[in-house]
């Protein structure tokens, strides 16, 4: 078999922003914050996205988002579109109410998203009424003035009670609704399941007080790639000659779907055939999930190719499969070993 090449660029991970048009308000009454919210969830349905995190703010919004099937172009389109759609209506206007095309930064993996996550959630407060407009927030990420702790305490709680955010989500002051996930990037507050709530809530305080790192605030405004300078690099070569960055469907079809099924057949020392239809094998759920995170191919592609599996069915069994690897440490030793197999 020929040895397998991947070109690990991203899980799919990206850093969404749009504005509205010369700055102007997109939100205002509570209404309408709730109605892009009912998007957003609709969006997960049609086109099967994952939302991390969000904010959204007066004239723009924030996601961190994830798409598997490599569709973000059009999930993102539809949104804009049909939040404007219905915005113009019911406040009797006409014309574009986004400034242009959304924008979007591709994140490296859950480790960077992590750090994003609280940097997107830290948004409502970084205002001139908080002491963190530009000048104050540079001087205090650099460590050239440190905040009073009751004005820590006052951003905290300006934080709490902003409800147009994921941050009591992930923070517990309110429950997630449905369509949000938080699990991802809850695991890498802690390992222990019991202590991320309170692990994250400890991590947003610091930033508060601290200011977001330099660094990672220059990759942010820097707009192209949120990762490492291997990341970075990789990515501006997908995107010479004006190539769209949104291709990481093309990028991973560097492994094949047929050498990953060499490659945990091997795991299992077993023929496909022999696993593919047994009920509660890990191996057929391994199969699903590295052709999901290895090929670029879409869910349904990945059901036609391993048996005929309906494309939800394919999406419950990734879902399963990654939680059951979470607690299962022989599980999560035979992930690595695949792994190891696809980077070398």
């Amino acid at each position: 078999m020929a040895r397998p090449v991947r070109i690990d660029v991203s899980d799919g991970w990206y850093h969404v922003t749009a504005r509205g048009i010369e700055r102007r308000q997109v939100f205002g009454e509570n209404w309408e914050y709730l109605h892009f919210q009912d998007l957003l969830r609709e969006a997960t349905e049609r086109y099967r996205i994952v939302i991390h995190a969000f904010v959204q703010l007066r004239t723009h919004y924030h996601l961190i988002a994830q798409t598997p099937e490599a569709n973000l172009s059009k999930a993102m389109q539809w949104l804009n579109v049909s939040y404007a759609v219905w915005y113009n209506r019911r406040n009797s206007r006409v014309g574009p109410l986004m400034q242009g095309r959304f924008k979007s930064v591709p994140v490296q993996n859950s480790a960077w998203a992590y750090e994003l996550s609280l940097y997107v959630h830290l948004n409502p407060v970084m205002r001139k009424a908080h002491g963190l407009d530009k000048r104050s927030k540079q001087a205090e990420s650099m460590g050239l003035a440190v905040p009073r702790q009751e004005t820590v305490t006052r951003r905290l709680s300006a934080l709490r009670q902003y409800p147009w955010s994921s941050y009591p989500a992930y923070t517990g002051y309110a429950k997630a609704p449905p369509w949000l996930e938080t699990k991802e990037l809850l695991r890498r507050a802690s390992r222990k399941a019991d202590q991320r709530t309170q692990r994250y809530r400890r991590d947003v305080p610091q930033r508060v007080a601290k200011g977001v790192d330099p660094e990672f605030k220059e990759k942010v405004a820097e707009g192209f790639a949120l990762g490492t300078e291997e990341f970075g690099t990789q990515i501006r070569q997908i995107a010479k000659g004006g190539r769209e960055v949104n291709r990481m469907r093309e990028l991973r079809r560097q492994i094949g779907f047929a050498d990953l099924t060499q490659i945990v057949e091997a795991l299992r020392e077993e023929k496909v055939e022999d696993f593919m239809s047994r009920r509660g094998d890990w191996a057929r759920p391994l199969l699903l999930w590295a052709a999901r995170r290895y090929t670029g191919m879409t869910l349904k592609e990945i059901g036609c190719a391993a048996a005929g599996m309906d494309y939800t069915a394919v999406a419950m069994a990734i879902k399963r499969f990654e939680d059951r690897a979470a607690k299962d440490r022989g599980l999560l030793k035979k992930r690595q070993q695949l792994m190891v197999q696809c980077e070398k």
